[in-house]
């Protein structure tokens, strides 16, 4: 199943996932009016203090029935305990807990209707099993400017993040 191709680390070789941020960006603005970047078609060196931040989970996944993660903020990759090129080949739902997937997947689907919704909350694990809440997390459609679905992304900060202790 790896003969799929994933997406090469963020670097400047590859201008910070700038095309991917963009489109990011663009279909949180035109869902929800707020932004991600500074500004709309912003430069390499803003997509790179988004891809590199230490403090903002930004994560998106692509299409299909059971995508696939296809970006991850370096605060992120440090949530989940996981290198790029495990994150990128992960299965967004594994990064709940089975009893948690079916709730995940009706709000998916609520997202998918509504275009967006902000103020989630949900339990999250970690590769290595650490259970973690999120708190006030931005989940929207990631869309063309001709409506193309390209998948789902979720924002959130990591000072919304609360581990929990068994």
């Amino acid at each position: 199943a790896n003969a799929l191709q994933r997406p090469a680390v963020p670097s400047a070789a590859n201008l910070w996932h700038r095309n991917h941020i963009l489109l990011l960006d663009d279909s949180l603005r035109r869902l929800t009016g707020t932004a991600l970047l500074p500004r709309p078609n912003a430069g390499p060196a803003e997509c790179s203090s988004v891809a590199t931040s230490d403090s903002l989970v930004l994560v998106s996944h692509g299409t299909g029935d059971d995508p696939i993660f296809n970006f991850a903020t370096q605060a992120a990759l440090d949530l989940w305990e996981m290198d790029w090129e495990s994150f990128v080949s992960t299965h967004s739902r594994l990064s709940a807990e089975q009893p948690e997937r079916h709730e995940r997947q009706l709000f998916l689907e609520k997202v998918s209707k509504q275009g967006f919704v902000s103020d989630y909350t949900g339990i999250r694990i970690s590769r290595t099993g650490k259970r973690f809440r999120i708190t006030n997390a931005l989940v929207w459609n990631v869309i063309e400017k001709d409506e193309t679905l390209r998948g789902q992304a979720a924002l959130f900060k990591i000072s919304d993040v609360d581990y929990l202790v068994e």
